[in-house]
């Protein structure tokens, strides 16, 4: 595929890229991009060069135009908007569940529908853990505290594996989400090693019964799927499934709490008014910068950004704070407001890479939100926003730590 760019926009000054690591202040090139520059020339952290899609139609055009690929993004000798430190079959790992046939067994793992129980245990898990930061004492610390072992349980008991595995792979996800400009040794032995865990699972005596490895321990006994997956693919699938979900959830938790400590009167409305949570979540979603340096798409075809034509094989970045910011969508888009009539966010993507697990992401951030701001009404920062220490070279914008006071 071509990557020759026409000559009035190669003389197009490159913006700086990435933005600010930072997750407590929306990056002014964030505004000032999409108002002069909305497809700005970037290059990359190993060194391509990319387009950088920032103001919200545009980026609505790029995640819902099939000729903006994710899965591509893997292939040799493209341009890579950081080396890849996962498999590359891992990039559009639903794309293989497709293939697959395991679409619904992945489907119905994330419903929150599909497990009766799952909300009693939500809330039992949140007020556990806020159980034992009380039993501790002030100031506590919400990252290894709560969000991370609340998001992670969870999607131990989606996988139907032992809560308790959840330290061992969220410290595989340190290092398999690290953006680095060249591959480096550990990220190999690494995934394979949590890897090996995961298959070991699927594939013990007895065979497992809940959560997503259940269902796929019913499909190796398949005589029809026999042909069709493998166990390497299956284990591939549920560790990918645990990593995306455990750290997005556990960094937009994060943010969200961030937000509600900064502006106390927010969550004093959640706690006279519960029936909001579900809008709050959604503009807490809206507004929160955890995604980190933007979602990836190779491009397949030549096709029209506005007043740039990106042409095949280029690659272009969606800038999803630009999006959730603009403007033109979302009126006064750096307030919070929880009775926002339309929010359009393009927080969990849009067209054929929309989220699938946006309903239980929701569940998830409403239930745990919900318990902190009753249990802890006095919940505050115990040291200034601005010093946190924001996590360098990763792939989702997170405090290292969170420290609190109640």
């Amino acid at each position: 595929m071509s990557t020759t760019v026409d000559p009035a926009t190669r003389a197009r000054p490159e913006a700086a890229f990435p933005l600010s690591q930072r997750g407590d202040v929306l990056p002014e090139e964030a505004r000032r991009l999409r108002e002069e520059q909305p497809v700005a020339r970037v290059r990359t952290m190993t060194g391509d060069p990319a387009w950088l899609v920032s103001s919200h139609a545009l980026a609505g055009q790029v995640l819902e135009d099939e000729r903006f690929s994710l899965k591509d993004t893997a292939n040799p000798g493209v341009p890579r908007q950081y080396a890849l430190t996962i498999p590359p079959e891992v990039v559009d790992n639903m794309a293989r569940i497709n293939s697959a046939g395991l679409r619904d067994a992945v489907m119905k793992t994330l419903s929150p529908r599909a497990d009766k129980g799952l909300d009693g245990w939500l809330e039992a898990e949140a007020h556990r853990l806020i159980d034992a930061l009380v039993a501790r004492g002030a100031p506590g610390e919400l990252r290894e505290g709560f969000s991370e072992p609340y998001s992670a349980a969870l999607h131990c008991r989606l996988l139907g594996i032992p809560t308790d595995d959840w330290r061992r792979l969220m410290s595989g996800i340190d290092l398999a989400f690290v953006t680095s400009p060249a591959p480096f040794e550990g990220s190999a032995p690494n995934w394979y090693r949590d890897l090996g865990h995961l298959r070991e699972q699927l594939t013990a005596d007895p065979a497992p019964t809940e959560g997503l490895l259940g269902r796929f321990a019913e499909l190796r006994r398949s005589p029809e799927a026999s042909e069709r997956v493998d166990d390497e693919l299956l284990a591939t699938v549920a560790l990918s499934l645990f990593g995306a979900g455990a750290v997005s959830t556990s960094a937009f938790l994060l943010h969200a709490i961030i937000a509600l400590v900064r502006r106390p009167e927010l969550a004093d409305r959640l706690r006279a008014e519960p029936a909001v949570i579900g809008r709050a979540v959604d503009e807490l979603l809206r507004v929160n910068l955890s995604i980190g340096d933007a979602l990836p798409r190779l491009a397949l075809a030549d096709v029209w950004l506005g007043d740039v034509l990106v042409r095949a094989g280029e690659l272009v970045l969606v800038l999803v704070e630009g999006a959730n910011f603009d403007p033109e969508v979302f009126p006064d888009p750096e307030t919070i407001d929880f009775d926002r009539a339309a929010n359009p966010h393009l927080a969990f993507g849009a067209g054929r890479h929309f989220c699938p697990a946006s309903a239980l992401g929701r569940t998830h951030a409403e239930i745990a939100l919900t318990a902190l701001v009753q249990r802890l009404p006095e919940l505050r920062p115990a040291l200034p926003i601005e010093q946190l220490a924001w996590r360098p070279g990763f792939i989702k914008r997170v405090p290292e730590r969170l420290p609190v006071l109640w």
